[in-house]
């Protein structure tokens, strides 16, 4: 799949705007005919208490008309403006518009809209000058389009601070054909002869590659990932730069960006919500990477596939809001720790942002301001006996309001807004300012397997408080736990993560250990550790954080040749309850073009005991994500098919076409018969 990086054509332009702003004309040029669109937004700023909100549109394109529309900036009348204090608006040139606070200066082309300079603390121009105009700073929207209509809205929002406000409104009315929107982003890329450090966590934050580094060094098993073989700055020779190395999870992408060393400034991207991002509090997602490059993601596919897709059906109409972001500048005095005092007031600014959320200061009626947002709260409890005697507190549960649908559907859903929260020690939840609609309640509670769906629907209205009270989740149970392998928390992490080769390394992850599954090729150590068979596991003597590899994959065998794997589970039953099931409960993090197989006591069955059919395309292995959508898997297993004494049962990876597919396991649970029902399991 491509990057996005390149965008072969834009759809944008203007129209219908604040009365501050006279309308302004659409332009019709050519395009180019293709599968793949992307679609390119300005950004344009207004400063202080001024709003200027500009309204975006598509045309209708029929396939005859290859016709493409082209935004035009409309000139303002700087008399309107005087209002406004500290706000400067140069419009004198015919193909720029300028704008400034004292803080920072905006510059736009004219007509097109394109973010093109941004000065700032003596520096001219943060973003790079030696790239195009329409390449410096944009928002763009990847779709495949079975038809190609579509309407988006653009709100430009206030400058109050050292940064930039945007947020965007996307629309499709009722009766347009169908489409398939992949991405939604914004992008910025910073000078690359000054921004070298970057900073995505408190533990993530290095000195990176230049451009021309990766265009020397050499490339690996995809696009991505390249092996730095003569770098601008020596120290980093040998080392693999692979922007996927930098994801994140939703839940933790409220700040990242780049800092200047010469003079000191930072360039941060600040998300003070992710109500507007789709899949979930875990959806990981790109931050920064070489370029130096800062991205807002508000929607894609990454770690998901088409599975995550977004996609329109049948005219159905459709309006969501992404943003308000920040992008934020700042900058020191001193130079006795620049990287850090740039962090840690970044992370001050982030925290004012997430404060102020959600703000006053959008005028759009399609972003409620807080007393016109509801509140819902509760406790979750769990009751599994087989674990607790008694029901308990689900300690640091995620607890989320998503739209309507089957348990677990959330995490596919990618057209409305998502508002999530974490419990405290007993299970309390408080989920503040959400908007009207109707939702489903979901959860899930580290430590235990499955999804939780509140069998009520939820009705969220302006200054509505709904208290649920205690609700309680029973996850899915047959019987007493025989024997289990890993942690039921979604994620791989847990597992043996070998060490990376010493020629294909991130150094940032050999300091920070816990994140070693980010480093490259991992998926090829297997075979080396692995070379005279597959992975076998024996229960109450191996232990699944040395002898449990995290990815199930396939095995090289040369010659760009694959082979299916099967690891073997062996353990002993001293007596089988007979008649009875035994249930093996099998979550699993991630699925990349795979098909998963049990088979029990019988490793050349033809038929398997089970199988999920293929499933999958996530692509979490390559891309070092650990986790992807989780898939939660009820296998039951006639007494019949176990013995007295030793037994085996065996997991297959069938399909072996390229070392990319493969699963990542979350969890793994042998479960004697004859339990009390204490809940419905939920069964992909």
């Amino acid at each position: 799949m491509s990057t996005g990086e390149e965008r072969e054509s834009s759809l944008a332009s203007l129209p219908m705007l604040h009365p501050l702003v006279p309308e302004v004309q659409v332009l019709p040029i050519k395009r180019t005919e293709m599968t793949r669109w992307n679609v390119k937004w300005s950004w344009v700023f207004a400063l202080l208490a001024l709003l200027i909100q500009f309204r975006f549109f598509t045309g209708v394109c029929s396939k005859s008309e290859n016709t493409l529309f082209r935004k035009v900036l409309g000139s303002i009348n700087e008399r309107e403006l005087k209002a406004s204090l500290d706000v400067k608006l140069n419009t004198e040139t015919r193909r720029q518009v300028v704008m400034s606070n004292g803080l920072v200066q905006v510059t736009l082309s004219n007509p097109d809209g394109e973010v093109i300079g941004i000065k700032y603390n003596g520096i001219d121009n943060v973003l790079e000058t030696d790239n195009d105009q329409d390449n410096r700073g944009y928002w763009d929207v990847v779709w495949y389009k079975p038809g190609d209509e579509e309407t988006i809205d653009k709100y430009i929002m206030r400058r109050g601070v050292s940064g930039l406000y945007a947020y965007a409104i996307l629309e499709r009315e009722p009766g347009w054909p169908d489409v398939d929107m992949d991405q939604i982003r914004a992008v910025f890329k910073l000078q690359k002869d000054k921004f070298h450090y970057m900073a995505i966590s408190e533990e993530r934050q290095r000195v990176m590659p230049m451009p021309e580094d990766r265009a020397t060094g050499q490339p690996l098993a995809y696009p991505e990932a390249v092996l730095l073989t003569k770098p601008t700055n020596p120290e980093l020779k040998g080392e693999v730069d692979d922007k996927y190395q930098y994801s994140m999870e939703s839940k933790d992408t409220e700040l990242h960006g780049w800092i200047s060393s010469d003079p000191p400034v930072g360039f941060w991207m600040i998300t003070p919500s992710a109500e507007f991002r789709s899949s979930g509090p875990i959806k990981q997602d790109l931050t920064s990477h070489v370029g130096p490059t800062v991205l807002s993601m508000f929607t894609s596919i990454h770690y998901g596939g088409k599975d995550i897709d977004t996609e329109y059906r049948n005219g159905e109409p459709w309006k969501k809001v992404m943003g308000p972001v920040l992008v934020y500048l700042n900058s020191v005095s001193s130079d006795k720790d620049t990287y850090a005092d740039l962090w840690k007031d970044a992370k001050k600014q982030m925290r004012k942002e997430v404060k102020s959320w959600p703000y006053d200061f959008p005028q759009s009626k399609d972003f409620p301001k807080s007393h016109q947002r509801g509140n819902v709260s509760g406790q979750l409890q769990v009751d599994d006996r087989y674990i607790n005697s008694s029901i308990i507190g689900a300690k640091f549960g995620y607890v989320g309001l998503a739209a309507p649908g089957e348990v677990g559907s959330w995490q596919t859903e990618t057209k409305c807004y998502q508002f999530w929260t974490q419990t405290d020690g007993k299970g309390n939840f408080f989920i503040k300012n959400v908007q009207e609609g109707n939702y489903n309640l979901y959860a899930w509670v580290p430590g235990f397997v499955g999804d939780y769906k509140h069998n009520i629907n939820i009705t969220v209205k302006a200054g509505s408080e709904f208290k649920l009270g205690a609700i309680v989740y029973r996850p899915p149970r047959s019987g007493p736990t025989l024997w289990e392998i890993g942690v039921p928390d979604r994620s791989a992490a847990e597992f043996f993560v070998p060490d990376p080769y010493p020629t294909l390394i991130n150094r940032l992850y050999t300091k920070h250990t816990t994140d070693k599954f980010r480093q490259y090729g991992l998926w090829t150590k297997y075979a080396d550790i692995y070379r005279n068979g597959d992975l076998k596991y024996t229960v109450g003597v191996s232990d699944y954080t040395e002898d449990w590899f995290f990815a199930h994959v396939t095995r090289d065998i040369g010659n760009r040749t694959f082979q299916a794997t099967t690891r073997q589970i062996m353990f002993e039953l001293p007596y089988v309850d007979n008649p009875g099931n035994y249930t093996l409960q099998v979550a699993l993090a991630s699925a990349s073009d795979s098909e998963f197989q049990v088979r029990i006591n019988d490793a050349n069955a033809v038929k398997p005991h089970f199988s999920t059919g293929v499933i999958g395309r996530d692509n979490a292995i390559a891309r070092h994500g650990i986790h992807g959508l989780y898939r939660f898997y009820s296998i039951k297993v006639p007494s019949n098919k176990l013995y007295r004494g030793n037994n085996t049962i065996y997991l297959t990876q069938s399909r072996s076409k390229s070392p990319f597919q493969g699963i990542l396991y979350d969890y793994i649970r042998l479960e004697g018969p004859y339990a009390v029902k204490l809940g419905e399991a939920k069964t992909l």
